[in-house]
C-alpha cells in the first residue's frame, strides 16, 4: 500500500464516521424510539453498499470506498454496545431481535448488493 492510499483509506474513513453521526443522530430525532435504529439503518445501508461495491468496483477504489468510506460508516462495535445496554437495562427482546435484525440483515443486504451489483 502507498502512502498515498493509505491517506486517502483514512480521509474516507473520516467521511464515513461524520455520515454515521449524522444519520445515527437524526434517526432517533424523527421516529421518537427508545430502539437504536439510527445505527442499525447505518450498519444495514452500508452493508448493502459494501456488497454493491464489491460486486462493481475493482482495486484501488473498492480500497478507498469500501475500507475507508464505508469502513468508517458502518460499525459493528457500537451495535455491541447498544445490544449490551439493552440486555443490561432488562430490555431483552429488543436486544435479542435487534441484534439479530443487525446480524442477518446485514449479510442478507450484503449478498443482495453483491447480486444487483455483479
Amino acid at each position: 500500500m502507498t502512502l498515498l492510499l493509505a491517506l486517502a483509506v483514512g480521509a474516507a474513513g473520516g467521511v464515513g464516521a461524520a455520515l454515521r453521526y449524522l444519520v445515527d443522530n437524526a434517526v432517533p430525532a424523527r421516529i421518537r424510539a427508545r430502539y437504536p435504529w439510527g445505527i442499525v439503518l447505518v450498519n444495514l445501508t452500508g452493508s448493502f453498499a459494501l456488497g454493491a461495491l464489491t460486486g462493481a468496483v475493482p482495486g484501488m477504489w473498492l480500497t478507498i470506498v469500501g475500507t475507508g468510506l464505508l469502513g468508517g460508516y458502518t460499525t459493528f462495535s457500537t451495535a455491541a454496545v447498544d445490544a449490551a445496554r439493552l440486555l443490561l437495562d432488562r430490555r431483552i427482546t429488543a436486544g435479542v431481535v435487534g441484534t439479530l435484525v443487525t446480524m442477518i440483515g446485514c449479510v442478507a443486504l450484503a449478498a443482495l448488493g453483491y447480486a444487483v451489483a455483479s
